[in-house]
């Protein structure tokens, strides 16, 4: 039995309504920062310079400053600021890629290094301690490099 023109038509819309639905319910499962989550830095000592795996960006005289290739500058350094994470308690499972990050905040001497896994979202700190990025907050972390030109 074949369907009509008619009917092609409303099972597309029904499968259009379907995946809308769906993709809705994702994003509002991801989109929101879990209840859990505490700011990384302390309000009175705010982030000075971070430097992953060799870009870096330093605030000097209240205004952020990056490596020439990163392109979001202000963006990158203002989710490095304010990002918040959610402590565990046990160490978690992890992929071998990792990114290297220096942290240095007021009034500390020397910058600590950390440990970045960006697929799984998890931050190892310098005394051991694992904490977990949202989801929703993950992409940020990640700055937007521009390409070098391949003049000959």
């Amino acid at each position: 039995m074949a369907l009509s023109r008619k009917s092609w038509n409303y099972i597309i819309m029904g499968a259009s309504i379907f995946m809308i639905a769906v993709l809705s319910f994702i994003n509002d499962k991801t989109a929101n920062v879990p209840n859990d989550t505490v700011p990384l830095f302390d309000p009175q000592l705010h982030l000075k310079q971070l430097q992953l795996d060799g870009i870096w960006l330093s605030q000097q005289d209240g205004l952020w400053q990056c490596h020439s290739q990163v392109l979001n500058c202000q963006q990158w350094a203002q989710s490095w600021q304010n990002i918040s994470v959610s402590p565990l308690t046990d160490p978690p499972e992890h992929s071998l890629k990792e990114q290297k990050l220096s942290i240095a905040i007021d009034n500390m001497q020397t910058a600590q290094l950390w440990r970045y896994f960006p697929n799984e979202g998890l931050l190892q700190s310098s005394k051991q301690n694992w904490y977990q990025v949202p989801p929703s907050l993950r992409v940020e972390l990640q700055p937007i490099l521009a390409i070098p030109s391949q003049s000959k």
